[in-house]
């Protein structure tokens, strides 16, 4: 699969939602109730940090819930990206990018949302076939107002950025031109998972999913 065919692929996940939600989950029961949860609210595309222990598990539990895409986040190595494919991940995301995870996901098949945080990192991407990246650290690399700017000069990227944004700012980088969605953990609150309120979060991601956005 390449860059390009990655990106095509990237954008159609980007545009089922305008929210992806970034689950980091450390117990592996809330994995299945979790993703219905989040599917029902009108969130379908998960991405799955592998930060915890239990993270591929998850991915592959959450893989078999109905309306679901699942993904895997933090990909920092070749071996990460081998083992969320088997996991059942229909997509990956990493904080930068390299050639070597570039490779992987060509060889593994698996649409890679790489991040990028300058211009260059940008460009770079661009030359590879990506037009589709992940923006990150979103608010500590300069936020909407960055993104609003390098639209200018190279409206051909499309972003999902990530990292520090919440329902109150999402609106600032939805009503963007160059963004398709946003990923934010703000949908599903630990506290909310350690009690089993799927319920609230089923409320939290409706009101996400109902963010209006420029496409």
């Amino acid at each position: 699969m390449t860059p390009a065919e990655q990106s095509q692929k990237a954008a159609e996940i980007c545009r089922l939602a305008p929210v992806v939600p970034v689950l980091v989950i450390d117990d592996l029961s809330h994995a299945k109730p979790l993703a219905k949860a989040l599917v029902a609210g009108g969130l379908p595309a998960l991405e799955v940090t592998l930060r915890t222990p239990v993270a591929l598990e998850a991915i592959r539990a959450m893989a078999e819930v109905p309306g679901g895409v699942v993904g895997a986040g933090t990909l920092l190595t070749p071996a990460d990206v081998k083992a969320a494919k088997a996991a059942g991940a229909r997509f990956g995301v990493s904080p930068g990018a390299t050639d070597r995870i570039i490779a992987a996901c060509e060889d593994e098949g698996l649409p890679l949302l790489p991040g990028a945080a300058t211009a260059s990192e940008i460009m770079a991407l661009l030359e590879k076939g990506y037009t589709v990246q992940k923006f990150f650290p979103a608010e500590q690399a300069g936020g909407a107002a960055y993104l609003k700017s390098i639209g200018s000069p190279i409206p051909q990227v499309k972003f999902c950025p990530t990292g520090g944004i919440s329902l109150k700012i999402a609106p600032d980088y939805l009503g963007l031109k160059n963004i398709l969605c946003v990923g934010g953990s703000w949908v599903a609150p630990k506290e909310a998972m350690a009690k089993g309120d799927w319920a609230a979060i089923t409320r939290l991601a409706r009101e996400a999913s109902a963010l209006p956005r420029n496409l």
